[in-house]
């Protein structure tokens, strides 16, 4: 059984050509220093040119292998921390399966909250 993290950013506004632009970077930033030739790393679905307000739309399948996993998740992560910052004002969702991981204003999107907010309940 695979687990995959989710990441999709929607709001009315298309992309700017600089938003374009800050996107593409992060993308490439991300693939030029992701620490595994054979796992997936961030991938960002091609969006359909039909009106919806989809800006950003992807999918990250994490290793089976669990010594890799975490340093995927982190830098996966990570880089959805900076698309966010490029796309402040979309509506974000970023969850693995069924679970959502809550944005933090200083910390961005980390899994660590997400165990502390399981303990609470």
């Amino acid at each position: 059984m695979s687990v995959s993290l989710y990441y999709s950013a929607r709001r009315a506004a298309p992309l700017t050509e600089a938003e374009s632009s800050a996107i593409e970077s992060v993308v490439a930033a991300h693939s030029s220093s992701f620490p595994y030739d054979d796992e997936e790393g961030l991938y960002l679905y091609e969006l359909p040119d039909d009106g919806s307000e989809e800006r950003i739309d992807g999918s990250t399948k994490m290793p089976s292998d669990f010594d890799r996993l975490m340093p995927v998740v982190s830098h996966v992560l990570g880089s959805v921390n900076e698309l966010r910052r490029v796309l402040p004002d979309a509506e974000w969702s970023v969850h693995m399966d069924d679970i959502d991981i809550p944005w933090d204003e200083a910390e961005g999107y980390d899994l660590s909250r997400v165990s502390d907010e399981d303990e609470d309940q």
